[in-house]
């Protein structure tokens, strides 16, 4: 019998655990169970949610690709600086690298169905793009502090545009 009551207690453990997630509740923003009348958003507004969802995820892979090579190529004008020695083929690094980034940003965002973000995508590329011909933008890159501010507060400054879609 105490057999019994653990299989039945044990069964009813996991039937409810297995039922978790399966229940065929609406998706946010249909129409559903509850107070009030809640409206589907159009059609153009849904598609448009997702093609800022998708250019985000694509934003992310950007990011995930170019931040390291950025990063690298700004260590080494760093390293280059701290010895007595020629450093033009680093700034070159980092201008290729900071121009690649610049290119994925806007091929992520050119094909959005929402203006603003395609807006924002084409105003952080060209801003990235305009930094990375400026030689005086990294002539402050010597130590490792001043690689962690281009990558940290200075970068998050030059892609908000398009950030702001994302968070």
């Amino acid at each position: 019998m105490r057999q019994a009551v653990q299989a039945l207690i044990i069964s009813g453990v996991l039937l409810s655990a297995g039922a978790c997630g399966t229940a065929t509740n609406p998706a946010p923003g249909e129409p559903g169970v509850g107070i009030g009348s809640a409206t589907a958003p159009p059609a153009a507004v849904r598609s448009a949610e997702a093609s800022i969802r998708t250019s985000c995820e694509a934003l992310g892979q950007v990011y995930g690709t170019n931040m390291a090579p950025l990063a690298e190529a700004l260590t080494k004008l760093a390293d280059a600086r701290k010895q007595a020695g020629d450093d033009k083929a680093f700034e070159q690094q980092v201008q290729q690298s900071l121009k690649a980034f610049a290119g994925a940003i806007r091929l992520a965002t050119q094909n959005s169905l929402d203006p603003k973000l395609r807006t924002d995508g084409k105003k952080t590329a060209d801003q990235l793009q305009a930094k990375a011909a400026d030689a005086e933008v990294f002539s402050e890159v010597k130590t490792t502090e001043d690689v962690n501010k281009a990558l940290g507060t200075t970068l998050r400054e030059w892609l908000s545009p398009v950030d702001k879609h994302c968070s």
